[in-house]
């Protein structure tokens, strides 16, 4: 089996026809680092020579799915790299290229032949819904929640799936508020194909998982293909682009670089809350004076 920082990936020990892929970072909600990404799209491409395997189950180790990217690292620290760069200018190319190779990491979920099937409980949040919801179909927990939080400010989801897997009006209103869904509305709205108590979610995707292991995998391919191209013809390549280079701007922008002075003065968690308490966040001028007064703080100290 390949060996991995980040997760793990295997056939089921009982199901053959089925591979486990499992985000292993549990101490950090399975957050995102540097080199998840790059695991999954290898992850992905084991299970693709594997004869045996037709579909692949995405699971979270611990507590949840995927708390998003480790911001821990990428939020509060003061190091510098691609993803948040603290030189002047910034190089909104650069940015774009890492983001990028990540979004297309995340996407080898969806172009991957074989069915991916994500299984959430916990949080499915921010990076981490990006990652859920590249795979082809969502099963979740009743108490399970999705959303991408840092459209409030400080991010945008690079994989633009929220309008391809809701539509226009209601994935207006996710990325406009920043709000957080439970299972049983995703189900309801169509974004999960099924929501279930938790002591039933291994049931209901194994069951779903195992209907379809016993699909020939050439038709499997075919009939994600015939989907994948309906999307890609409504544009997914170019909504990915439009939403990656915004993703590096709201880091970047006064909203954005006051958000990050600010956890990185008060710590990730006060910065968090203020965020998603519907507090009025800093922005233009007022957002600059406040990034003024901060760095001299940080000059002082």
């Amino acid at each position: 089996m390949p060996n991995f920082t980040t997760l793990r990936i295997d056939k089921d020990a009982t199901h053959p026809r089925i591979a486990r892929l499992l985000l292993n970072r549990p101490e950090r909600l399975n957050a995102i680092n540097e080199e998840t990404p790059r695991e999954i799209r290898a992850a992905m491409d084991w299970a693709a020579a594997v004869p045996e395997v037709h579909v692949i189950i995405v699971e979270g180790a611990g507590k949840g799915f995927c708390g998003g990217y480790d911001l821990n690292f990428f939020g509060e620290g003061e190091i510098d790299h691609p993803c948040q760069q603290e030189q002047f200018p910034w190089d909104p190319m650069a940015d774009y290229a890492y983001m990028k190779r990540n979004t297309e990491d995340f996407m080898s979920l969806w172009r991957s032949s074989k069915p991916t099937i994500a299984k959430v409980h916990g949080y499915a949040a921010a990076g981490g819904s990006d990652i859920a919801l590249s795979c082809d179909l969502l099963v979740m927990a009743d108490d399970a929640r999705i959303g991408y939080m840092p459209t409030r400010v400080w991010g945008c989801p690079t994989t633009a799936m929220w309008t391809y897997r809701l539509g226009a009006a209601r994935a207006k209103q996710m990325m406009f508020t920043g709000d957080t869904i439970d299972g049983k509305k995703a189900a309801d709205w169509g974004l999960a194909n099924e929501s279930v108590p938790l002591d039933q979610l291994e049931a209901a995707t194994l069951k779903l998982a195992n209907r379809i292991a016993g699909v020939p995998s050439s038709h499997l391919a075919m009939h994600k293909m015939v989907v994948n191209q309906v999307m890609l013809t409504m544009g997914l390549e170019q909504s990915q682009m439009m939403a990656t280079v915004f993703d590096g701007i709201t880091r970047h922008n006064p909203e954005g670089l006051w958000f990050r002075r600010y956890a990185q003065q008060e710590g990730f968690k006060a910065a968090v809350q203020w965020r998603d308490s519907g507090r009025p966040i800093p922005e233009g001028d007022e957002a600059r004076e406040l990034i003024r007064q901060m760095n001299s703080q940080r000059e002082k100290n």
